[in-house]
């Protein structure tokens, strides 16, 4: 989660989503208060894609280490 906070970022599942199937995400981080229906698609596109998957107990946390006010459901780091 660190990385969230230094590293280039997309925040949110539309952008994270846009950035694993670009290739451009390194790890994505799921909440896992957020709602299953929403994050498992995410999930099974970064398993097919071989991309880091990080469970992170809720949307506040993520919404936090981004450095955003709005709890949000994913975030990825950018590849380099």
């Amino acid at each position: 989660m660190e990385s969230l906070k230094h590293k280039n970022k997309v925040v949110g599942i539309k952008e994270t989503k846009n950035a694993v199937k670009a290739g451009t995400a390194d790890v994505v981080y799921l909440a896992e208060d957020a709602d299953f229906h929403v994050t498992e698609p995410l999930r099974e596109l970064c398993i097919l894609s071989g991309i880091e998957v990080q469970n992170v107990s809720g949307r506040k946390e993520i919404a936090k280490a981004c450095g955003i006010d709005v709890p949000t459901a994913a975030a990825a780091v950018l590849v380099d």
